[in-house]
């Protein structure tokens, strides 16, 4: 099961990475259509748009798995043993029930413009449901990683975007103290 929901997540990631060159291609195809005026006609502003929010749904599981995500660490820094754990366990289940919420009233959304054939205004006149889909798809697979992470911890292991912090930091250790021993 860890493998199969690790290569879920990284394959998201590499989705997200996909729409990520979407835009760039949208965006160079727009550049290159203005030397062609009377030929072309291109505009990249919605379906970049829509590669954009794609990207960004896809690859918040990967980023949260991998301590990506920006976190308020305060209180988790100040708290030692038990507490440490309870404050993980809260933050992960107050988060998981917020994406639980999204992800439903965002598959609803997919729902009803593929039901009332909610069309985007543009000149390429997409269909909704479909770069809607990825904002539920995505939002439904943070899900997945928050209720994967929240039975993690719950079994007293250390949280992975904890872990993968102390890696960057052993990595990338650019403390004062560190940097003066560098130098001599």
């Amino acid at each position: 099961m860890r493998h199969a929901l690790d290569r879920l997540y990284l394959w998201s990631g590499y989705l997200s990475a996909v729409f990520l060159v979407g835009i760039a291609l949208t965006i160079i195809a727009q550049v290159v259509a203005r030397f062609f005026p009377k030929v072309i006609v291109i505009d990249s502003t919605e379906s970049a748009g829509f590669c954009l929010a794609a990207s960004t749904f896809l690859g918040l599981a990967y980023t949260f798995r991998h301590g990506a995500h920006i976190r308020v660490t305060l209180v988790t820094r100040l708290a030692k043993g038990a507490a440490d754990r309870l404050v993980h366990l809260w933050s992960i289940a107050v988060f998981a029930v917020v994406m639980g919420f999204m992800t439903y009233w965002s598959f609803d959304l997919v729902y009803f413009s593929f039901k009332f054939n909610d069309i985007s205004p543009g000149l390429l006149a997409i269909p909704f449901w479909i770069p809607r889909s990825a904002m539920a798809i995505g939002s439904l697979i943070l899900l997945i990683a928050l209720l994967d992470e929240l039975v993690s911890v719950a079994l007293g292991r250390t949280p992975i975007y904890v872990e993968n912090d102390m890696h960057a930091f052993e990595a990338h250790d650019d403390t004062p103290a560190v940097l003066e021993e560098e130098r001599r």
